[in-house]
């Protein structure tokens, strides 16, 4: 089983660039083991279950509560089941058909 969970969070006050805070989410995503993918508007995690993606989640918002009084969240989740490797293998399959490399 595999799941893919899209995310972004970030606290609504605070300053304009969320980095700093975008930064304190993903320490946590890295250390968690699982693999995953950063982009501009947010991060995918590929888990074995939905349950341990929303776990690093989880943990996420704890971490920004610390010290925001307001967290935003964008969440999308995949699951699917008896597929594993599909955060790398879903570029690879469009690559695949296009013939090429996709600057991704």
């Amino acid at each position: 089983m595999s799941a893919l969970v899209e995310f972004s969070m970030f606290p609504t006050e605070k300053t304009q660039s969320k980095s700093v805070f975008v930064a304190r989410v993903l320490d946590i995503v890295d250390r968690s083991g699982l693999e995953y993918q950063l982009t501009p508007m947010g991060t995918i995690i590929e888990a074995n279950t939905v349950e341990e993606a929303l776990d690093v989640i989880n943990k996420a918002y704890k971490e920004l509560q610390k010290d925001c009084g307001r967290v935003y969240s964008s969440i999308k989740i995949d699951w699917r089941e008896g597929k594993v490797g599909r955060l790398r293998r879903k570029i690879n399959s469009v690559e695949e058909k296009l013939g090429r490399k996709l600057n991704s």
